[in-house]
C-alpha cells in the first residue's frame, strides 16, 4: 500500500518526500549495502522529491557506476540513492530507516540479489 512519506539523514540537513510501500523493505546483498545495511523501498523518479541538501550530498559509485549511492556529506547517513530500471526509468531507492515516524514493526523484510547484477 502506497503512501506519502518524509524522511531525511541523521543531521537534518537532506530532506525528501516521496510515495512508496512502506510494507516491504528489501535487504541487497550487494557488496556496499552488506555493509551500510539500509533497508531499501523502490519508487519511480516521478513520486520522490528532495525538499533539502541537494548540494549537502556526496555520491559514491562502484562496478558499473550506475547507482549513486547518496550520503549526507555532514553526517554520512545514506536515506536515499538514485538509478536506472533495466529500461532507462528513473528509480529512488529510499532507506526505510530513514523515514519520520515509520513504525518498522509493520515491515516485513524481503531480500534482493543486488550482488548478481
Amino acid at each position: 500500500m502506497e503512501r506519502e512519506v518524509a524522511g531525511g539523514c541523521h543531521c537534518g540537513a537532506v530532506r525528501f518526500e516521496a510515495t512508496i510501500d512502506t510494507t516491504l523493505g528489501l535487504e541487497c546483498n550487494c557488496s556496499y549495502c552488506a555493509k551500510a545495511a539500509p533497508l531499501l523501498a523502490f519508487t519511480g523518479g516521478e513520486n520522490f522529491r528532495q525538499t533539502a541538501g541537494e548540494g549537502a550530498m556526496t555520491d559514491y559509485r562502484f562496478y558499473k557506476k550506475v547507482i549513486a549511492h547518496l550520503f549526507c556529506a555532514t553526517c554520512g547517513i545514506s536515506a536515499f540513492g538514485r538509478g536506472e530500471t533495466p529500461d532507462g526509468q528513473k528509480m529512488v531507492a529510499i532507506n526505510l530507516r530513514c523515514l519520520d515516524d515509520l513504525d518498522m514493526t509493520g515491515v516485513h523484510k524481503g531480500s534482493f540479489n543486488g550482488a548478481a547484477l
